[in-house]
């Protein structure tokens, strides 16, 4: 029987180590997603309640884009890629998308008026397979008047799978979507729809002057399904102050090639756009369910990103320091100074202080002696005049 091996990760085997090991990334991509389906399967077993329409007669899975859960790439870096909250997501294309299935229904945000961006949607050059996915089309300012209330702006988080908005509304929603929105996994992904600007005689693009020309100004409608499609079929990636990026990249319904492919796309863009000083900045990459652990499928040598960032002392600073704990071992002269002054300081109080207990005890054993006098003067009369009564009775008898 061969030894068991306990290497995390494998290094490939030819050409620069900081690239990704396909056989490992996809070892580990059948791992999480046999245990994910293990553990579904042993819920179901052991659930009261069974879900009818998990398989249909034929074998299929009705719902299985709707219960699948979410396969997240976690990618560690040895300092902070940015030093401050973003919030427009960036954007990283997938070869295999996560809302690809034809029953995703999208809302999509614009500006004012809505009207245009409709007319562009129904129009015959723009594809019917993603017309009839986007199912709502929210000017800014009626999504202002509509959903104030918490309760309507909860239904329509609720209607909808995916929520793009213009790119030039995209700073305004957090003030009126609020927390319902911005705490969930449905945040508006920002959408480029604005035409493509105009050159000049230069050959440089211009854009507009007028502020209601350069709202109005809206792509050509393949234009702007083209990017619909593009953002849709993009892995966001929302950047924190941390060494830490989470990232989307799949579905337990996917395969374990797909999820290989999607990471490998995922880690190219992040270290190509995101990253800076790119693989060498990264300390580990793992990919991990909603209620598993981590897999690593990249582990770096190096907990450092440059060589400046090691701290070597010579051999006349080491003795520097030798010398300075030994020195702390001893105490120094003037501390010595202090200490004497301070114990002798301490001996002539003790001094006074003994001479006063002194002082105390014989005036005290003055006073004893005082009052041991008078008391045996005290019964000195006392017996004298008992024994005059005692006399005097005697006498009246007699």
């Amino acid at each position: 029987m061969a030894p068991k091996s306990n290497v995390l990760t494998t290094r490939v085997t030819s050409g620069s180590p900081y690239q990704l090991d396909e056989s490992q990334t996809l070892k580990a991509s059948k791992a999480l997603l046999q245990h994910i389906r293990a553990e579904s399967d042993r819920k179901e077993a052991t659930s009261i309640t069974k879900n009818l329409l998990k398989a249909s007669s034929d074998g299929s899975d009705l719902d299985s884009s709707a219960d699948a859960e979410p396969i997240w790439l976690s990618l560690t870096t040895k300092k902070h890629i940015v030093d401050k909250h973003r919030l427009k997501p960036g954007k990283i294309p997938l070869p295999h998308s996560l809302n690809q299935p034809p029953t995703t229904t999208v809302c999509l945000i614009t500006c004012d008026p809505q009207r245009q961006v409709k007319d562009i949607i129904s129009h015959p050059s723009f594809p019917t397979t993603l017309s009839s996915r986007i199912t709502k089309v929210l000017g800014i300012s009626k999504l202002k008047a509509r959903y104030q209330p918490f309760e309507s702006r909860r239904k329509l988080l609720n209607e909808h799978d995916v929520f793009l908005a213009d790119a030039r509304v995209i700073t305004l929603l957090p003030k009126i979507l609020g927390k319902v929105f911005y705490q969930s996994p449905k945040k508006p992904v920002p959408v480029n729809l604005e035409a493509i600007k105009q050159k000049d005689t230069a050959g440089k693009r211009v854009a507009p002057k007028n502020t209601d020309e350069k709202a109005r100004s809206i792509g050509s409608p393949l234009q702007v399904a083209k990017e619909i499609e593009k953002t849709i079929n993009c892995a966001l990636v929302h950047l924190s102050p941390s060494n830490n990026t989470a990232v989307r990249i799949g579905r337990s319904s996917f395969t374990a090639q797909q999820i290989a492919d999607n990471v490998a796309s995922v880690v190219a863009g992040l270290v190509e756009k995101f990253i800076p000083q790119g693989w060498r900045n990264i300390r580990a990459v793992h990919i991990k369910g909603p209620n598993t652990m981590a897999l690593p499928i990249w582990l770096a040598d190096e907990l450092w990103v440059d060589e400046g960032d090691i701290l070597e002392k010579d051999e006349e600073e080491k003795e520097k320091d030798l010398k300075a704990i030994a020195g702390l071992k001893r105490k120094p002269r003037a501390l010595d100074e202090a200490g004497e002054a301070v114990s002798g300081n301490r001996a002539q109080g003790d001094r006074v202080e003994e001479a006063n207990g002194q002082q105390k005890k014989k005036k005290r054993k003055v006073e004893d002696t005082d009052l041991s006098q008078e008391m045996r003067e005290r019964r000195k009369k006392l017996r004298e005049q008992k024994r005059l009564d005692k006399a005097k009775m005697q006498g009246v008898q007699l």
